[in-house]
């Protein structure tokens, strides 16, 4: 596990087309600089970054101010497009979209477009895979293949908006498959692609970035003073159970990563969401509720309830086969008793478990 788990942000990445230089993925100071570099004005930058990133253009003969001879030139040496749309499913219960795309090297990864009544929430993947092995999420069960480029990150919002409309879309959730922060500079640049006024024009305010807490990266987003919303996994308020649902709670205990979070909460002015999958007898007890009022009261913050959703289509063994729910009786408990003492608490309606694309079920069983 140690090996696996790295802070190395330098990590191999899914970029196997060396012929032609990918633009996509690539932040405004990188593309003026590509067209200095190439005898071309820094504004081509400009231009090129507008039509990739706002208009979602997928052609460079579709970006009508560049001369027809500079169009003619990235196309012969420059590629946009990084993920191939495979196919979809939608859930029959409330409409959620889950997508399976592809990359150039044939990796598969999946997204998910989920519509509730007053916002429609796009969850991006930021690896193939994931290298934390938590006993309730299916992608940790598939095992870690290789990180997303900040292009692959980005063109999961280009492909499902073109499908879902891009006005439909008004929240984005780092929340898929792999840990966000464990590829930090992608995940960093793809936000700074969002955050740019040029870009999509979906406020930071609706974007959040969810990790199983990786202290030392948490402390350095909030240096970049990107000021997205942060979500700790945080699922419980003891070591010893954390650790055992949560094998990297080993190597950044519990006090290292709400140090992180205050810090973050103080350095961006935004409230921290703890995410908090309820698991039947491990997780749910009193002494849960007792610790969560004396975290939740420390500095502002609020908890997302999440029921936990099925892992049987992954064929699970060892302890992530022997997780249940709790009972839904015991949540509204839970929650309840947390409200009474003033704790913000919202529970996450489950929403696309039909087709596997619930909190925790991403994953692709086989990759090439």
């Amino acid at each position: 596990m140690e090996n696996q788990i790295s802070l190395d942000t330098n990590l191999s990445t899914d970029n196997t087309n060396s012929e032609k230089t990918v633009l996509k993925g690539l932040t405004l100071d990188e593309l003026k600089a590509y067209f200095s570099k190439s005898g071309e004005p820094r504004f081509r930058g400009e231009q090129v970054f507008n039509w990739m990133y706002n208009h979602l253009v997928t052609d460079f003969f579709e970006m009508a101010n560049l001369p027809k001879v500079l169009r003619t030139k990235l196309k012969d040496n420059c590629e946009i497009m990084t993920l191939e749309h495979v196919e979809s499913e939608i859930s029959s219960i409330n409409g959620t979209k889950k997508y399976i795309f592809e990359t150039k090297a044939k990796n598969k990864i999946e997204s998910v477009i989920i519509p509730e009544e007053d916002r429609t929430t796009l969850c991006l993947s930021t690896q193939v895979g994931c290298p934390l092995d938590c006993k309730f999420c299916a992608t940790g069960l598939m095992g870690y293949k290789i990180n997303l480029t900040a292009g692959e990150i980005y063109d999961q919002y280009v492909l499902a908006a073109k499908d879902h409309g891009k006005d439909n879309i008004t929240n984005i959730v780092f929340m898929g498959m792999g840990e966000p922060l464990l590829n930090y500079n992608a995940t960093v640049n793809a936000l700074e692609i969002f955050a740019q006024e040029l870009t999509t024009g979906i406020s930071k305010k609706k974007i959040t970035v969810s990790t199983a807490g990786i202290a030392p990266k948490i402390k350095e987003l909030a240096d970049r003073n990107l000021n997205v919303k942060l979500a700790l996994s945080l699922h419980s308020c003891f070591d010893d159970i954390r650790s055992k649902i949560m094998p990297i709670n080993d190597k950044y205990p519990l006090k290292q990563n709400i140090d992180a979070v205050k810090y973050y909460a103080r350095k961006t002015r935004t409230r921290i969401t703890f995410e908090y999958i309820m698991l039947n007898d491990i997780n749910d007890r009193d002494e849960d509720i007792e610790a969560l009022w004396k975290l939740c009261k420390e500095f502002p913050c609020k908890i997302n309830v999440i029921p936990f959703n099925s892992l049987k289509h992954m064929n699970p063994s060892g302890l992530s086969a022997e997780l249940t729910p709790t009972p839904p009786e015991r949540i509204n408990e839970f929650v309840q008793q947390l409200r009474d003492r003033n704790i913000t608490v919202m529970i996450r309606n489950t929403q696309g478990e039909d087709i596997a694309a619930a909190c925790g079920q991403l994953a692709i069983k086989y990759n090439n």
